[in-house]
C-alpha cells in the first residue's frame, strides 16, 4: 500500500496550488489531508468519502480549499486558492476505512509535500 503526495511548490500570498495523492495497493474509504507547520502539531485540513464523496474541512480553509477525487485514477486531490502565509506547512495525505479530523485515526500515509506560501 503507497500514498504518493506531490504538487507542493513556493506561491505567493493570494496565489493556487493543486496538490495529488496517488493511492496504490488499496483503495480507501476516508482520504484526507493533513498539515504540519513549523513546530506545530499536525492537524486536520480535510477529508473525502471515496465512494459518496461527501467531505469536510477544517475551518481554517473552509471556502479556499476543495478536496476531490478521481475513482478512476485513485488519486485524491486538494486545490488551495487564496493562499496565506500561514498555510505553509508540509501536508500529508492519508488514507484508512473511518472518518477522523485525528491523525491518530489513519493508518496510512503519503510522505509529505512542502507548500511555502510567501508574502
Amino acid at each position: 500500500v503507497q500514498l504518493q503526495a506531490s504538487g507542493g511548490g513556493l506561491v505567493q500570498a493570494g496565489g493556487s496550488l493543486r496538490l495529488s495523492c496517488a493511492a496504490s495497493g488499496r483503495t480507501f474509504y476516508v482520504m484526507g489531508w493533513f498539515r504540519q507547520a513549523p513546530g506545530k502539531e499536525r492537524e486536520f485540513v480535510a477529508a473525502i468519502n471515496w465512494s459518496a464523496g461527501t467531505t469536510a474541512y477544517a475551518d481554517s480553509v473552509k471556502g479556499r480549499f476543495t478536496i476531490s477525487r478521481d475513482n478512476a485514477k485513485n488519486t485524491m486531490y486538494l486545490q488551495m486558492n487564496s493562499l496565506k502565509r500561514e498555510d505553509t506547512a508540509v501536508y500529508y495525505c492519508a488514507g484508512d476505512r473511518y472518518y477522523s479530523r485525528s491523525d491518530a485515526g489513519y493508518h496510512y500515509w503519503g510522505q509529505g509535500t512542502l507548500v511555502t506560501v510567501s508574502s
